[in-house]
């Protein structure tokens, strides 16, 4: 249930609210929306009485909330959430775009692609430190060294670091490296991680599990957004299918669906959808004319040498080629 109160409300009674919602054994959590204040019901077992609130000095009105997900939806703030980061805006209309390799592999590799990708245009670095893989032989990253290479594309560049988090335990350290914390596919369900994801004060990269609804999705980012973290992106990696033409199947239907369901920002990463150079390329292209707020782009200097996801890797100079093409399209929808 979300409390709406009135404009220019005092904090004397907001808080009057607050304590009569707790006094009832339900947690509050105030949404600061425009030149007002609502406050969320949260942690009710069963269906809430409007009357107990309706009356109290203050409250404009109250709105039942019918969807299983309650901080992510639209029905508890219309509004789309803005999240900045460095010289990006996620969710204000731009298109943000996120490049870098799969994995960092040494301090020479990824100066030499963050100088590349800062040049075409993108706003944040991505590149992974530790990484998750389907084989235990892989490739597993560098760890803390990673981070620290990391650290130095930023502070040569100026970009903002994505960067995945694993587990638990290494949450600390990639917390103290990274600009945006990013939570893999195969972690979206991972609910320790999820929680203590949205005790950090960093914004929060949540990729689609590869099989997961968008119900489950939205709730994934529920878990975040419940302990107190309200900077959470949304992206669409592509979902397990029968096809065998791709490495899995870019649901681009899900971007508008999510639009209609979350005032959370959605990003599209094409890269692994497709697992194919070219694809990628047009997948991006495609994205951009979808209205999502941005794309995550895997860019290598020497694909075929590549760690990690070579094949899906695009070159510096096939970058800059869909970096001017994607501006172009996303000029041509009227967004921002």
């Amino acid at each position: 249930m979300l409390v709406v109160m009135e404009k220019n409300i005092t904090e004397k009674k907001i808080q009057a609210i607050i304590t009569a919602i707790e006094k009832r054994g339900y947690t509050a959590r105030t949404i600061p929306v425009g030149d007002r204040v609502s406050i969320g019901i949260l942690h009710n077992k069963n269906s809430i009485e409007a009357t107990h609130f309706l009356g109290l000095d203050g409250v404009k009105e109250v709105i039942p909330v019918t969807k299983p997900y309650k901080l992510v939806g639209r029905e508890f703030q219309k509004e789309n959430t803005l999240i900045k980061v460095g010289d990006a805006v996620f969710g204000d209309g731009s298109f943000v775009v996120i490049a870098g390799p799969c994995a960092v592999e040494s301090e020479k590799q990824i100066l030499s692609i963050a100088k590349s990708v800062q040049n075409a245009g993108a706003k944040v670095f991505r590149g992974g430190a530790f990484k998750p893989r389907t084989s235990p032989y892989s490739f597993q990253g560098l760890g803390k060294k990673g981070l620290i290479f990391l650290a130095k594309v930023r502070k040569e560049t100026g970009l903002p670091i994505a960067t995945e988090v694993m587990d638990v335990e290494t949450f600390d350290l990639v917390e103290e490296y990274a600009d945006i914390i990013q939570i893999g596919t195969r972690n979206m369900q991972n609910f320790s991680l999820l929680r203590r994801a949205g005790n950090s004060d960093k914004p929060v990269l949540l990729k689609r599990g590869m099989s997961a609804t968008l119900q489950e999705w939205l709730m994934a980012a529920e878990y975040i957004m419940e302990q107190g973290n309200t900077k959470v992106i949304l992206c669409e990696r592509g979902v397990r299918t029968f096809v065998r033409h791709s490495r899995n199947t870019l649901d681009l239907s899900v971007v508008p669906a999510v639009k209609k369901e979350s005032h959370l920002p959605i990003i599209v990463d094409p890269s692994h959808a497709a697992g194919i150079r070219d694809q990628v390329i047009s997948l991006a292209h495609a994205s951009a004319a979808l209205g999502a707020d941005g794309v995550m782009i895997e860019v290598h200097n020497h694909p075929e040498e590549a760690l990690s996801d070579g094949p899906q890797s695009l070159y510096p100079d096939q970058f800059v080629t869909a970096m001017e093409k994607m501006k172009a399209i996303h000029a041509i929808i009227g967004n921002k």
